[in-house]
């Protein structure tokens, strides 16, 4: 794939960007903070990238210690790619740059691929630290065919994949709802009122929810 960029600077962000500055790489990235996934999962999950630029980035982040290969329990063939530690280091600075980049998206831009797990880590980048209950909660959001939930206990919170047991409050709403919701392109009360949100919990649990999500 030609030579790789170097910035020829003694800087730690010209050093990280060395590594993950190539276009696609933090988007792969982005993915595998979500879950391990195969080959084909990231294709299908990253329209536009094409087999060979896949193979090229998957290489490039291997080689650098960021991403590991496994095998995949009934397939001798089959690798499951997943983010190292040092990888997994990413995890704050996605968010961080997620929640910077809300405020460039625009209505025409929901037109646009999404995809219903985005919102875990969509989820992730909201949070208001300064506002976590004082109560232990567990909230679920539904988002299109996915299911994933915060947990407070202790003024701690922890982030499920998947359906929870029994959750104080759930959200049901689609991909493209959620987002721009949390790009401020929908206010909560709007997505409610029209009925592209169902919310179903007491309204205390709400308030603290969505003040926790910098929403109220």
């Amino acid at each position: 794939m030609g030579v790789r960029r170097d910035y020829g600077q003694f800087c730690g962000l010209a050093g990280g960007l060395n590594v993950i500055g190539e276009r696609w790489t933090l988007l792969i990235v982005r993915e595998l903070l979500i879950a391990p996934m195969r080959f084909n999962n990231l294709l299908e999950n990253l329209p536009g990238i094409g087999p060979n630029l896949l193979t090229d980035r998957l290489r490039m982040l291997s080689e650098h210690g960021v991403i590991e290969q496994l095998p995949v329990e009934g397939d001798s063939r089959g690798r499951m790619y997943r983010l190292t530690e040092k990888g997994a280091e990413l995890r704050e600075p996605v968010l961080a740059l997620a929640k910077w980049g809300m405020g460039f998206l625009a209505e025409e831009d929901s037109k646009k691929a999404v995809r219903d797990e985005w919102g875990f880590l969509a989820l992730q980048a909201m949070i208001d630290h300064d506002h976590i209950p004082d109560v232990d909660e567990t909230y679920e959001f539904r988002v299109g065919d996915s299911s994933y939930a915060i947990e407070v206990r202790g003024g701690e919170i922890s982030f499920v994949l998947g359906p929870v047991a029994t959750p104080d409050l759930t959200i049901t709403c689609a991909a493209g709802v959620f987002v721009r919701i949390g790009a401020r392109l929908l206010t909560p009360f709007d997505a409610i009122v029209t009925g592209d949100v169902k919310v179903d919990g007491p309204p205390e649990s709400i308030h603290r929810c969505t003040r926790m999500l910098g929403l109220s």
